[in-house]
């Protein structure tokens, strides 16, 4: 109760509820920001919203990469650790930790920015699903009563027929009923109930986009970021393949496999690394069909941004080859330029060489010049009589 007293009246926050809206209530508002902003284009409102996400986290990520270069810089090293000491995993493991240690490398350097980016997923989607004003609620027996008061009180309409599962979210009303602390009725909670003075909405979110359409599709022509996406999507069995979606897992799949290792019989982790650059794209083609477009979109701006940062930091990496094929224009991460120093394994000798004898110069003061033409058979050597 205090702290929704604390915010109630701070730049017109009428509803608070932490900890959540401590790292919600930002967010949803930079969104509505950029709506206002750009002419209540809400695509336009998610693209710049992304970009200034991975701006500000630009300097985490810029260090995972420079580090996962860093990594495939190592990677002869590696195999060279795991070749010297083969079927000794505790051996293999101490010695390539030595190896990270001493080229400074930490092999969690990407945990943070992960981390990191899912409560913004997370956010975003209660964005998205807030902002829509489009609730799928089915009301229960248990319900009927507590949801008839709230719908009275806020003045919910159904988005269809009476009785369907579409509700309408109301743009105002009052932001403190006991019924919005319910579990089941928080997604009707008022749109500026959580947004400052400046940025309350006289109507409801434009989520369709008149200009992301389909001449081809009759029913659905104009995408809708708040629901899955049926404008650029083919429907199979009941399933939503989204072009979105596909579009977001070629740029997953470009990304990882950027930074990813090169394949290693001997490297026990090096198969399930190959797995997952092809499991995390396949899977952002099936969320596809489950989240709203307006995530796959910020998921496509995202990834796109990464992987250009991702080049000028170290080129096409491990990208190439694709099915065998490698373009002109390819910077493989092994080329001279980016390999390692040499380093002398533990317990291994090194191997001596003896320094080659001096040759003789001949300018130098006292030497004697020997000719290295040979003299004729029978020919004797003449020299000063003593």
């Amino acid at each position: 109760m205090v702290p929704s007293v604390l915010a109630a009246g701070f730049l017109g926050i009428d509803h608070f509820t932490p900890p959540w809206d401590v790292f919600f209530l930002p967010l949803f508002n930079l969104l509505i920001a950029f709506y206002h902003l750009l002419l209540s284009d809400f695509a336009l409102a998610i693209i710049v919203f992304t970009v200034a996400i991975r701006t500000i986290l630009a300097p985490l990520f810029v260090q995972q990469i420079r580090s996962q270069k860093e990594m495939q810089r190592m990677q002869p090293l590696v195999r060279e650790v795991q070749r010297k000491h083969k079927g000794n995993q505790q051996k293999i493991s101490a010695e390539t930790m030595a190896l990270y240690k001493e080229h400074g490398v930490s092999p969690t350097a990407g945990c943070l920015p992960l981390i990191l980016q899912l409560p913004i997923l997370f956010a975003l989607y209660q964005a998205l699903i807030r902002a829509s004003s489009d609730v799928t609620f089915v009301v229960t027996n248990a319900l009927k009563a507590d949801f008839t008061k709230l719908q009275a009180a806020l003045q919910i309409t159904a988005n269809t027929a009476p009785g369907a599962n579409h509700w309408n979210v109301p743009v105002s009303g009052p932001c403190n009923l006991p019924l919005l602390d319910n579990s089941n009725f928080t997604h009707f909670l008022p749109l500026n109930c959580q947004l400052i003075d400046p940025l309350k909405l006289s109507d409801k979110v434009q989520t369709t986009v008149s200009w992301l359409f389909n001449p081809f599709n009759s029913v659905h022509p104009h995408l809708n970021l708040a629901a899955t996406d049926q404008t650029f999507a083919l429907v199979i069995g009941g399933f939503s393949l989204s072009a979105l979606a596909i579009i977001a897992a070629v740029l997953q799949f470009v990304q990882v496999k950027m930074t990813s290792p090169r394949p290693n019989r001997d490297d026990p982790t090096s198969s399930a690394t190959s797995t997952m650059t092809y499991l995390f794209p396949l899977l952002t083609v099936f969320w596809g069909g489950i989240f709203p477009s307006g995530l796959i979109l910020y998921w496509v701006v995202y990834t796109a941004y990464l992987v250009v940062q991702q080049f000028l930091i170290m080129g096409t990496g491990n990208l190439f080859p694709i099915l065998g094929w490698s373009p002109a224009f390819a910077t493989a991460s092994g080329s001279a330029g980016d390999k390692p120093p040499p380093r002398q394994i533990r317990g291994e000798q090194p191997a001596v060489v003896a320094d080659p004898p001096p040759s003789p110069q001949p300018n130098q003061p006292g030497a004697r010049q020997r000719s290295t033409q040979r003299r004729p058979p029978g020919q004797r050597r003449r020299g000063r009589r003593r």
